[in-house]
């Protein structure tokens, strides 16, 4: 049995759009494939040539895509009864680049996709996000490290898109 630590840098931006256009914004900048029917083609992929054409159908105009979508503050609000608060947890990525990020680090398939956390705060509408490049740092590989700063810069730009 091990035990690593891993120190993790999160990036956050407060908006003061409203809840619902944050979200739209995600959405519409990510792709949305019907995810079952995603999974079943990529499985009957007879090459890899094939496989990467199903994922850049995939994928929206970042060249991400939506893999799953939790209502977290549906359960907060199932307990106030009321409208507030909203939180959505988005899982976001692209199985090419985590490819090449599990190539060099087999554990950074245990943080791809990525999590975007939208929700409802005093403040504002924050978005939130872990960045890959911290997760990775104590495994050392040069060549997963850039592969997650590049997947960081399109996630950031994706956030600041979205909050602004």
């Amino acid at each position: 049995m091990t035990i690593a630590k891993v120190e993790v840098e999160r990036f956050s931006l407060t908006s003061s759009k409203p809840f619902d256009a944050v979200v739209a914004a995600l959405k519409s900048a990510v792709g949305q494939p019907d995810i079952v029917e995603f999974f079943e083609a990529t499985r009957a992929a007879k090459s890899f040539p094939d496989l990467e054409r199903i994922v850049q159908n995939g994928l929206g105009r970042t060249g991400l895509m939506l893999f799953a979508e939790f209502d977290l503050g549906a359960i907060l609000r199932r307990e106030t009864g009321t409208e507030t608060p909203k939180s959505m947890r988005f899982l976001v990525g692209n199985p090419l680049i985590m490819k090449e990020m599990v190539k060099h680090v087999p554990d950074a398939g245990s943080y791809a996709p990525v999590t975007v956390l939208v929700d409802e705060r005093p403040d504002g509408v924050r978005v939130s996000y872990d960045k890959m490049e911290s997760c990775l740092l104590p495994y050392g590989s040069l060549e997963a490290l850039a592969v997650a700063r590049d997947l960081d810069a399109k996630i950031t730009t994706l956030l600041r898109e979205c909050a602004h």
